[in-house]
């Protein structure tokens, strides 16, 4: 009896594998995942079949596109943009590759201001919601309940009183941790909340890949923020372990603004099921910096390798300058095949990653990619004063980026992404500057894998193994 249940066990396990590996094949969003998963689940069925469950990844349906959808929003922007069309001769980058990933058009009439580090960060976010006049929309992948999170709750609670409406969202996976009470709070002072565990998505679908790792703060329609950071005290420096937070975000002001709006309807409708359109503004006022600019959104609804595709055409655009800082560096095939041709054709690539350890698999996995970008004349720099999150880029004086995305698959492929683009030599020179004073806080990486310790000799082809779902 006891033989006959432990067949019926297997052949149901390796029944199972036999779907997921026609399910992997047909779906998964690389032929890389695709053979990985395939092998996985041949060779080691007892674990392969739980784990795909849960990491399992293909194209993300369902998720409804904004940009694509609420037509009457996209073309009053895109109506709005052609009384704002940059002028062409201070567009020395082809925007046409950002504006099709984008769905949205490229615009004059944008400011930005960099805001570095945590303090300036939240100063910033908390001034613009205390003189919030008509509504605050507010989304972040980490909210956490300690000292930070609870002056933002605050703060959301005192802006609901004095009547602005308040919408506030947070990721079911990063915010995991985020207690009941939190929430209620919020909801008790009329603030309109997506509740993680609520809402559609990765909770229930099984799917942990799935995550908004978006951070996006809305005022009234004219101001937004973007960024890399969370709502946590570690994003302030407090925490023991990591000491110096180094990250960066943005202030927003002019069209770029409404076109963060509109993602966060997006996201909002995926969470809420509600269309917000027609309680937000979207007329706003352009910005005396007057820079061109755009928002692109990536993630796993869009029908096209968005993230990767991003990252490409920036890194084909490059002629002289091409500095990226990424706590992540995993990337994918296309990405570093255009990392090496940028490097290999005299372009001045630097990669500036931490060399403090968050989360250990990426960190090792990273140094299994070292080599080739290094090979082809790309260089690799070890941030080392605190732990460096940004996410930001520059090309040439053309071109700079700050937003969520990292440079690695989980970013491209995974998850719901957004970075702000300028095409403006003013913000590039900008986040070039800041760039160039983290290089200084940083050394540059000098030894082959075959010259560092075993554990990272031998860890990072390991790791390797596991870029698709890092």
């Amino acid at each position: 009896m006891w033989t006959l249940l432990v067949s019926a066990v297997v052949f149901a396990l390796y029944t199972t594998a036999a779907v997921f590996v026609v399910r992997a094949a047909q779906t998964a969003r690389t032929p890389q995942g695709a053979v990985g998963w395939v092998v996985f689940l041949v060779s080691a069925p007892f674990i392969a079949v739980p784990a795909y469950l849960f990491l399992g990844h293909h194209r993300f349906r369902g998720y409804r596109i904004a940009r694509q959808e609420s037509e009457r929003v996209v073309e009053g922007i895109k109506t709005f943009a052609d009384f704002s069309k940059p002028d062409p001769a201070r567009m020395s980058i082809n925007p046409r590759p950002f504006e099709v990933l984008a769905h949205l058009p490229v615009s004059r009439g944008n400011g930005a201001e960099l805001l570095i580090d945590g303090q300036a960060t939240f100063d910033a976010i908390f001034d613009a919601i205390d003189v919030a006049k008509s509504y605050i929309l507010i989304q972040f992948y980490i909210v956490r309940a300690d000292a930070l999170g609870l002056q933002l709750q605050e703060k959301l609670i005192a802006a609901a009183k004095r009547g602005v409406r308040v919408r506030f969202m947070a990721d079911a996976v990063g915010s995991y941790g985020l207690p009941s009470d939190y929430l209620e709070a919020l909801q008790e002072a009329g603030i309109d909340v997506a509740n993680p565990k609520d809402q559609r998505g990765p909770n229930f679908r099984f799917q942990l890949n799935y995550r908004n790792h978006r951070k996006t703060v809305v005022i009234d329609g004219e101001t937004g923020f973007i960024g890399g950071h969370n709502v946590g005290v570690e994003y302030l420096g407090q925490d023991k372990h990591f000491g110096h937070w180094r990250d960066t975000h943005l202030k927003m002001t002019g069209h770029i603004v409404r076109q963060l709006q509109l993602i966060f309807t997006e996201d909002w409708h995926w969470a809420r099921d509600e269309d917000l359109i027609d309680e937000l503004d979207w007329a706003g006022s352009e910005a005396e910096q007057d820079m061109n600019a755009l928002l692109v959104a990536t993630g796993p609804g869009d029908e096209t390798e968005t993230g990767a595709m991003m990252f490409f055409a920036a890194i084909a655009a490059a002629k002289e300058r091409l500095w990226i800082a990424s706590p992540y560096f995993v990337p994918d095939i296309d990405v570093m095949t255009a990392l090496q041709h940028a490097a290999m054709r005299g372009v001045d690539v630097r990669i500036l990653v931490p060399d403090m350890i968050d989360h250990r698999l990426p960190w090792l996995a990273a140094f299994a990619y070292f080599d080739e970008a290094r090979d082809c004349g790309a260089r690799i720099f070890r941030y080392t004063d605190g732990f460096m999150h940004q996410k930001a880029f520059v090309v040439d004086d053309a071109l700079a980026a700050v937003g969520t995305t990292n440079l690695d698959n989980r970013s491209f492929r995974l998850n719901f992404e957004a970075m702000a683009l300028f095409f403006d030599t003013q913000a590039a020179n900008r986040v070039a500057e800041m760039l160039q004073a983290d290089f200084e806080n940083s050394y540059e990486l000098t030894r082959t894998l075959a010259q560092q310790p075993a554990h990272i000799r031998f860890g990072a082809p390991l790791a390797r193994l596991f870029a698709p779902i890092l």
